[in-house]
């Protein structure tokens, strides 16, 4: 469903998200307080508009209490980042997203009324983290502290294999879930056991974290011997 969403804050993270959100079908203000940032993601936004989110007129003046979300990306700035997200929230947002910088930056975030808190340099270094053990894996998303959902392209030695072949699925051996494979432009959802995977296939798999590595290593470590 198309959504109108604010995007406050044109740092990298703020720019990347514009963009995403805008491939997307949404329709995206993109908002910061200085000249570059908004004419480099202005072909790439629905709108982009260079004025203070700490304002409330301003904010009062370009609708923002009518849009269905809004994500105060702001870094470093912790005072601009608190009062924008305040004001976002006394206007109406129904759904704020705030970044946070640490956790008492966080813990402040929640008090004020942000929806979700994001630690968007922490969650990106345990995803590097674990990219040094799964080569493969594009993506990670950690549930609980040993546990947690990867995106990886399969490995060629997986490709003309059947998944229970590999012993992948919740009854197989490491006991990883298998929740999608990306085909080109198909998704296949809770792959049968008898799937074959193809080259370019991509994976979304759940498990223990020592699992995955344990059943992805082991596999790369034996096709070279």
């Amino acid at each position: 469903m198309r959504k109108q969403v604010a995007v406050i804050g044109l740092g990298r993270f703020g720019i990347s998200l514009v963009r995403t959100l805008f491939n997307l079908g949404h329709d995206v203000l993109a908002l910061d307080r200085t000249e570059k940032p908004v004419a480099a993601i202005s072909p790439y936004a629905t709108h982009a508009i260079q004025a203070d989110a700490t304002d409330e007129t301003v904010l009062k003046e370009l609708g923002i209490g009518n849009f269905d979300a809004a994500v105060v990306a702001i870094g470093s700035a912790i005072q601009n980042s608190v009062l924008a997200t305040i004001l976002l929230k006394k206007l109406g947002l129904p759904f704020v997203i705030a970044r946070a910088e640490n956790e008492l930056h966080g813990s402040i975030l929640e008090k004020i009324g942000a929806d979700k808190v994001v630690y968007v340099e922490h969650e990106m270094g345990i995803s590097i983290a674990h990219g040094f053990a799964l080569q493969n894996v594009s993506d990670y998303m950690p549930v609980t502290s040993r546990y947690g959902v990867v995106k990886l392209e399969v490995p060629a030695q997986y490709v003309g294999k059947s998944l229970s072949n590999l012993e992948l699925g919740r009854d197989g051996k490491w006991g990883i879930a298998v929740l999608m494979i990306g085909r080109k432009k198909e998704v296949i959802v809770m792959p049968d056991a008898t799937e074959i995977l193809k080259e370019e296939d991509i994976l979304i798999l759940s498990g223990e974290d020592d699992k995955l590595e344990q059943a992805f290593i082991q596999k790369d470590t034996s096709s070279k011997e």
